[in-house]
């Protein structure tokens, strides 16, 4: 599981967006901008949207041999900058989405009701980050 460094878990509780990068079926990157909570016990970044989204729709295909989707999410503010990748999912479970939700309204805002909703939950398996963070 990846552990963030002080410095990194700080800046992923701040309130900024970031853009998410999944794969198209033919292979193109397909980058949008997000916004994303961080799981520190878990090391997962949860993105909510709706089930028929082109991401949500990316993040649940699976490659030519049988692979889990990849994808990333990448903020910046200035000089400082993370990029969080990994395997890409999307979860269906009501407490799940319930428990994304919850954090999405503690760093940004509250959501409204969407019975569409699920989570594209990425379980991280590489970080990257600017010197500014260096661990």
């Amino acid at each position: 599981m990846v552990h963030l460094n002080p410095e990194q878990r700080v800046f992923v509780t701040e309130r900024h967006l970031a853009t998410l990068t999944t794969l198209r079926e033919d292979g193109s990157p397909h980058v949008v901008p997000v916004a994303f909570t961080w799981d520190d016990d878990t090391g997962v970044v949860r993105v909510t949207t709706n089930r028929r989204s082109v991401k949500a729709r990316n993040a649940g295909r699976r490659g030519p041999d049988g692979a889990p989707a990849r994808a990333s999410v990448c903020q910046v503010e200035g000089g400082r900058w993370i990029t969080l990748e990994g395997t890409a999912e999307i979860v269906t479970d009501l407490v799940e989405i319930v428990d994304a939700v919850a954090r999405y309204a503690r760093r940004y805002r509250p959501l409204e009701p969407n019975p569409d909703r699920v989570v594209l939950r990425i379980t991280v398996d590489k970080v990257m980050s600017s010197a500014y963070m260096a661990g």
